[in-house]
């Protein structure tokens, strides 16, 4: 077997790894009771994998790592609407966490920024998921304290990723 083939292999063990790691805090995330009593309020744990992919691999792997926990995770524990809500916010997060990732990486100890934008997006794509599935703009309502709760979940994530990614001798 060549070098470049145990590279790939290697890879593809730690990417396998990370992908069962944020479906398995998917699944715990998903049996917890309520934050608030307003629907749509969560941690958002997984999204730790997430950012651990992204600074040791890039958005590519991390971007797959994604949507396999969100498939996965959709099929184990969720209901058919629940990955169309998921495939939105979690597209929107990454896609505005991808595209802060390389002016933030240059401070290694500003990773909870890109965290905190990625929760936000991840609720406004959630939003623009419901107003479509509803037919109802009333749910845009929800999107105030949907927010700030994006800023404290995204920010205690971030905080968590970073101190991972650290641990794992940075990215």
């Amino acid at each position: 077997m060549s070098k470049t083939n145990k590279m790939s292999t290697k890879k593809l063990t730690a990417l396998s790894m990370l992908t069962a790691a944020a479906l398995i805090i998917f699944i715990i995330e998903s049996q917890l009771p309520p934050l608030a009593p307003i629907p749509g309020i969560k941690p958002g744990l997984a999204n730790v994998i997430t950012l651990v992919a992204l600074a040791r691999f890039g958005g590519r792997e991390a971007f797959i790592v994604l949507m396999l926990r969100i498939v996965l995770g959709s099929m184990l524990v969720g209901q058919p609407i629940s990955f169309m809500y998921g495939m939105a916010g979690g597209i929107l997060c990454f896609l505005i966490m991808w595209a802060m990732w390389v002016p933030v990486k240059i401070f290694k100890d500003r990773i909870w920024v890109v965290s905190i934008f990625g929760a936000v997006f991840h609720n406004i794509g959630q939003i623009a998921a419901a107003v479509i599935i509803t037919g109802t703009w009333q749910i845009v309502g929800y999107l105030p304290v949907l927010t700030v709760s994006g800023v404290i979940t995204g920010l205690f994530t971030g905080f968590t990723a970073q101190f991972v990614i650290k641990r794992l001798g940075g990215g």
